[in-house]
């Protein structure tokens, strides 16, 4: 029995030795010890010094004809040997949002063989301007029309102190509108617009067509064309929209919108005109406002769009003047398409809508007019869109000075005022209603 037990002993006395080992390597490795060898292997997770395993490759499941597969599915519980039973998907009688599985693309009730390329409030165009020219078939003039830079430049027009109040909103928005020691750009730039439409609105006692104006915001647009052999669509919520009773003005005349037809558009060969579109194929062909028929303002006036810089995108100035020029002809395309149907031709009557873009800092300044909704083919009458780009409302708004080699650069507050870009603003703000 005594050799038994000694036997025994000597068997459990090398796993005795690891375990005191271990309990060593611990100890010594908690309390600052030179075993460096037990501090990484104790001390470190599996999930980060082992090594990853490889993907599992998917049992392919061979079906032979003529002969059957054996399953446990009879018996209610796993039997080794046996094959696993493939059950048919249980379909609830109920909607449960947790468990929904989507259909495949192709089975979708709104599929189509033919892709639609959709201009969204994310597209990004490589082409810019010229790019939204070829898709809204427009002829591009530079500078604002004379008719609507004429509004402000007179004095029953203006407002009173005019130059001071705008200086004031810029400041407010810059400066006294926040704690912080700088805003942020999506603060201000909302504050700033805010501030100018306001601004504007204030007229309203002597010129009573500004009353009949809405500001609308998160509405949704949808608008369908084709152009070429493809078929393009722009929707989604794009900015604030200020809506009227009754619509803009037509600036060009009939023999002006008839000379358009010998304009030839510019393409940008080898790229192609759908670059940066998304090609969807699950889509449906709607021409639509965003608001009801019955609508008291059913009219787009001005679309105001926001640079802030809080979209997933960026867009650079280029680029966001072709947005300007896409959502424009978007707006004055439903509102056609609403009035005179979806049948292609020359508009008797143009639509006209106004566009301004802003970072808070620069302005973009968009005027489209609709003449024609036949847009599949190059020749014929053109759009016209006419485009007052890059204009600086102030140059530097300043907490604190710029210093360099003991040299004020640029001084602290508002500096480098412009007047003549708000005056452009107020132009279009004015437009249909003096």
């Amino acid at each position: 029995m005594f050799k038994e037990t000694a036997q025994l002993f000597k068997a459990a006395a090398p796993l005795l030795a690891k375990t005191t080992l271990l309990k060593e390597v611990r100890i010594s490795s908690t309390h600052g010890g030179s075993s460096v060898h037990g501090h990484r292997y104790f001390n470190v997770t599996c999930s980060i010094c082992a090594k990853v395993p490889p993907r599992k490759k998917p049992r392919v499941k061979v079906d032979i004809p003529g002969l059957e597969r054996i399953t446990y599915g009879d018996r209610m519980h796993y039997v080794p040997g046996l094959a696993k039973p493939s059950f048919p998907t249980w379909v609830r009688d109920w909607n449960d949002p947790s468990h929904y599985y989507a259909p495949k693309e192709e089975e979708m009730p709104l599929h189509k063989e033919k892709s639609c390329f959709v201009f969204n409030q994310r597209t990004n165009a490589l082409e810019g301007v010229r790019q939204a020219l070829w898709l809204t078939k427009s002829k591009l003039t530079k500078g604002l029309p004379d008719q609507v830079l004429l509004l402000a430049e007179n004095e029953a027009n203006q407002i009173e102190n005019q130059d001071e109040r705008v200086q004031n909103a810029i400041r407010h928005a810059r400066f006294w509108d926040t704690t912080e020691e700088r805003p942020s750009r999506e603060k201000f730039c909302v504050a700033l617009l805010r501030s100018l439409i306001h601004l504007c609105g204030s007229l309203q006692v002597s010129h009573p067509g500004l009353g009949r104006r809405i500001l609308a915001e998160k509405y949704s647009l949808a608008a369908t064309w084709s152009r070429g052999e493809d078929l393009f669509q722009v929707r989604g919520q794009n900015g604030l929209l200020l809506n009227s009773m009754a619509p803009l003005p037509v600036l060009a005349g009939k023999e002006e919108v008839q000379s358009t037809a010998d304009h030839v558009l510019e393409t940008f060969y080898p790229i192609s005109p759908t670059i940066d579109l998304q090609s969807v194929q699950v889509y449906e062909e709607q021409n639509h406002t965003g608001f009801k028929e019955d609508y008291p303002y059913p009219h787009a006036h001005t679309l105001f769009l926001l640079e802030a810089g809080d979209t997933p995108v960026t867009l650079l100035p280029e680029q966001l003047r072709a947005k300007m020029i896409m959502f424009a002809f978007g707006n004055a395309l439903a509102r056609a398409h609403t009035l005179h149907g979806t049948k292609p031709g020359v508009l008797e009557q143009p639509i006209v809508v106004q566009s301004v873009a802003t970072n808070g800092r620069m302005f973009q300044y968009v005027v489209f007019q609709l003449n024609t909704t036949d847009l599949q083919a190059d020749e014929g009458v053109k759009n016209q869109v006419w485009v007052e780009n890059d204009q600086l409302l102030y140059d530097f708004a300043k907490v604190r000075p710029l210093i360099k080699k003991r040299v004020v650069q640029i001084p602290p507050g508002l500096s480098g005022y412009k007047p003549e870009t708000f005056q452009k603003f107020l132009s279009l703000y004015l437009h249909g209603a003096v």
